[in-house]
């Protein structure tokens, strides 16, 4: 089986879109590779200016991945600062990549723009030096990624070629692979955007630990359109077509063939979000058990951290070897 490794920040909390579009495949696939899930929050540390947040909410993500259904006897779920051979491993790619292609990387150029005037952290520059250590230390042969992170597996594996030139074969090449498509969910008050933590606004975004009541009432105020109409057409009804996939994501029906079932939107709202909370009220009990239970949650990390931690152990080592540097005593 191929080792695949994906990897999520704990930065806000976890809403429909991830859970659709990302999670649920997550858990579908934890049976068909050597998977490992990273909750990296080192990466956080770009955008973290205050403390006792990001503890927290690391461990509320693990909380919400074991509450969604990944197994941590099948699915290795670990905390990236908990491995400290991930900051050992980031030097020594540091050391292996080039001042220019960090200086090429898109992200970078982006995400420091959008700041300009502000604070902006080295540790955003030489971001993908500890992201190629996330990867590498796995031997991760395959890395499902959007076309928005391609790009930094390809750098790492410029990085894992040179390293091997240099130093001997060392590292596995990992492979960018698109994910597994999910559920395409927008946002309740834009459905021409996605679902998004950085929207304006909550008012369109449900996530999965509202109550009830919230979500019913932002289903209810979902933006449609005036000619009441109920057919899938994403191009011309945004609105009416994100509410027959979220519906047709919950209840594995299939979106043109919802639609033939409703003639008004009011009914269809409703469906939605009735399924939509029959969908996520089991995941919300799992993780406010689990939350109310730190020493289960704790049981939970320490099996996947104990087997990053072997593994990421021995490639470190292997690298120190490869590389001569002095073995420790």
């Amino acid at each position: 089986m191929p080792r695949v490794l994906s990897c999520i920040q704990p930065t806000g909390s976890v809403h429909l879109g991830n859970h659709l579009g990302a999670l649920v495949n997550w858990v579908s696939g934890q049976h068909d590779g050597d998977v490992f899930h990273g909750i990296v929050d080192l990466h956080a540390l770009t955008v973290t200016e205050q403390p006792g947040i990001l503890g927290q909410t690391t461990v509320e993500l693990a909380a919400m991945l074991f509450a969604v259904g990944l197994d941590p006897e099948v699915a290795t779920v670990f905390v990236q600062s908990h491995i400290h051979e991930h900051t050992e491993l980031a030097w020594i790619m540091e050391c292996t990549v080039s001042f220019g292609e960090l200086s090429r990387m898109t992200q970078f150029k982006d995400k420091s723009a959008k700041r300009e005037g502000d604070f902006i952290s080295a540790g955003l520059f030489t971001y993908p030096a500890l992201q190629a250590a996330d990867i590498l230390l796995y031997d991760a042969d395959e890395v499902p990624v959007g076309e928005d992170q391609r790009q930094h597996i390809e750098i790492t594996r410029d990085i894992a070629i040179r390293f091997n030139h240099r130093f001997g074969d060392t590292f596995v090449l990992p492979k960018a692979v698109h994910p597994k498509a999910g559920a395409r969910v927008m946002d309740l008050q834009d459905p021409t955007s996605k679902m998004s933590k950085s929207a304006e606004t909550d008012n369109g975004i449900v996530y999965l630990l509202d109550e009830n009541s919230v979500i019913e009432k932002k289903f209810k105020r979902a933006v449609t359109d005036s000619d009441g109409v109920v057919s899938y057409d994403r191009a011309n009804k945004p609105g009416v077509s994100n509410l027959l996939d979220i519906l047709s994501a919950a209840t594995g029906t299939p979106a043109e063939q919802l639609a033939e079932s409703y003639s008004q939107y009011g009914p269809l709202k409703k469906d939605t979000g009735d399924a939509v909370i029959a969908l996520i009220d089991p995941i919300r009990s799992r993780y406010l058990e689990l939350m109310n239970d730190k020493g289960e949650l704790a049981r939970l990390l320490k099996i996947g951290n104990q087997r990053a931690r072997e593994v990421a152990a021995q490639t470190l080592d292997r690298a120190h070897r490869a590389i001569g540097l002095m073995p420790r005593i």
